[in-house]
């Protein structure tokens, strides 16, 4: 073990306690995962949604630091948002075209609130309740206008926050450390230094000129709501370099790391000793692994790029809430409460006038056994006489019946264990949201039958609601090889699977020639 490792794991000795998130927590306790790696997984992707965590546990189970009590490391930005960040942006593309990369260039426009630190996974929620009481308590007092004054030396060039302004955004980021001391546990330091927001940084000295002419030009009269933003990172890769992969990349030797487009590979540059030329050692931020990997499928990225963003406050835009309520405590929401429960209002109202204008809603099968396991799925799972078992717990319990026998699920594969979570979940949201489901279309593959079923189910609606099974909406040329249709399950076998089917419904005409048109497609032409 590395003596860095060595200092971080110095640093985390509490055991797990304290609060956790049972509605994210428990679908992830059900699949059979331990607390401390689903409460990782939930640190890991913001504790946004089960099924995120989710995929970063199978992204994971090869990880060999899966088990290790390493937190993420958190910090608060104040973030512009609205004309003023699109025109900040377009003074880094410009700086950057004009004069180069610079430190700037590696984080997002931003004034720092407070310093990084740790936070113990299951406290996480903690941090946002934090978040949640600095910015009610300064909300009334928190500036219309957030004064900009630039400032340029030879090395930096910034906006500087002066006046009354920064000392109420001073004193929101030393409540929230108060807070986050009180509830998660944290030892934060708020920012005391002069409040800025970074232009550029450790460029070259003949740049200067340059920089200031295309800063001067950035317009501060425009209106900007402040959004207050806590960000999370892996601390073991703070000085490490990360690489983002351009393309697909398949290993040849088992040290070696298999990339996809867009995946992140953070690498210490003090530690290639062992790499051949064009080659690096990194670990992927995707499935935690080692391995070399070559140099040139890569390009360099950004430090922000593999932060977590997890809740945000933002300040106008919760005053303008709280002036239309006339004050109510209720309306005192932050960004991401906002974004959950404003938000989530909002679209629910949405959602129910899209059904009284009865509107289709469409919604994609849940995962599919062959997308996961691979083409020879049905090999993995298939005795020596033609009978079905489970070899991994990704795989479903049981296979419905079929006349022709086990084979014909090669081309017609149902929903694995996580298609089938993933299926009650949207049914779920769907029975949250209100929504009327009035009637219910499926392609005739198992995997869409399957899901309309679990949600009909979490809608309290599978004894009321027959499936129609429509061919005309069955893409089998998007996946599935072959020049013929694949054999699918009829009417009486679904029935006696236990999905209740509409036998008398009959497939419109239009739906009809969708499939003669596909066929045609198939053959080289449209008709």
């Amino acid at each position: 073990m590395a003596a860095g490792e060595t200092q971080l794991y110095a640093k985390v000795s509490n055991k797990l306690k304290g609060r956790s998130t049972p509605l994210l927590l428990e679908p992830l306790l059900a699949m059979g995962f331990p607390v401390h790696t689903s409460l990782k997984a939930l640190a890991a992707t913001g504790r946004k949604t089960a099924e995120e965590a989710l995929a970063w546990l199978h992204g994971h189970c090869n990880d060999p630091s899966l088990d290790d009590p390493i937190p993420q490391e958190y910090a608060l930005f104040l973030c512009p948002t609205g004309p003023l960040l699109e025109k900040l942006q377009e003074f880094w593309r410009e700086s950057r075209r004009q004069c180069a990369k610079n430190r700037a260039h590696e984080v997002f426009p931003h004034v720092t609130l407070c310093d990084f630190f740790t936070c113990e996974d299951q406290k996480v929620e903690c941090l946002y309740e934090a978040l949640k009481r600095a910015g009610d308590r300064l909300l009334g007092s928190f500036p219309t206008a957030v004064p900009l004054a630039l400032h340029s030396s030879i090395s930096y060039l910034g906006f500087f926050v002066n006046g009354s302004p920064a000392d109420v955004i001073r004193e929101f980021a030393m409540t929230f450390a108060t807070e986050a001391s009180l509830l998660a546990d944290c030892t934060v330091k708020p920012c005391t230094k002069q409040l800025h927001l970074t232009l550029a940084h450790k460029f070259y000295p003949h740049h200067q000129r340059t920089l200031e002419q295309l800063a001067r030009a950035i317009p501060l009269g425009h209106s900007c709501q402040w959004t207050a933003a806590l960000y999370s990172r892996d601390m073991r890769f703070v000085h490490y370099q990360t690489l983002r992969a351009l393309f697909q990349y398949q290993p040849q030797n088992a040290d070696e790391l298999t990339l996809s487009p867009g995946d992140y590979i953070f690498v210490d540059p003090t530690q290639q000793d062992e790499a051949s030329e064009g080659w690096v050692i990194g670990i992927s931020q995707r499935t935690g692994c080692r391995g070399f990997l070559p140099e040139n499928y890569t390009d360099r990225a950004s430090e922000s790029d593999t932060w977590v963003k997890h809740r945000t406050y933002t300040f106008s835009l919760a005053a303008d809430l709280n002036s239309r309520k006339d004050g109510e405590a209720s309306s005192r929401c932050s960004g991401e409460f906002l974004s959950q429960t404003a938000r989530s209002l909002s679209s629910i109202q949405a959602l129910q006038a899209t059904v009284a204008r009865k509107s289709v809603l469409v919604v994609r099968h849940g995962e599919r056994v062959d997308q996961i396991f691979g083409k020879s799925w049905l090999q993995q799972c298939s005795t020596p006489d033609g009978k079905y078992y489970r070899p991994d717990l990704n795989f479903p319990c049981s296979l419905p019946r079929r006349s022709r026998g086990i084979k014909d699920f090669e081309n017609d594969p149902p929903l694995s264990s996580c298609g089938i979570f993933q299926s009650r979940i949207a049914g779920d949201a769907l029975l949250d949201s209100g929504i009327r489901i009035s009637s219910v279309f499926a392609s005739p593959a198992l995997r869409c039958v399957q899901t309309a079923k679990l949600i009909l189910e979490e809608l309290k609606l599978e004894k009321k609601i027959k499936i129609r099974v429509e061919p005309g909406i069955f893409e089998w040329t998007k996946w599935e090889a072959g020049k013929t249709t694949p054999t699918l399950m009829s009417l009486e076998e679904l029935r006696e699977a236990n999905f209740n089917v509409d036998t008398d419904y009959r497939s419109l005409p239009w739906a009809c020639a969708s499939v003669k048109k596909i066929k045609r497609k198939e053959n080289g032409s449209w008709s």
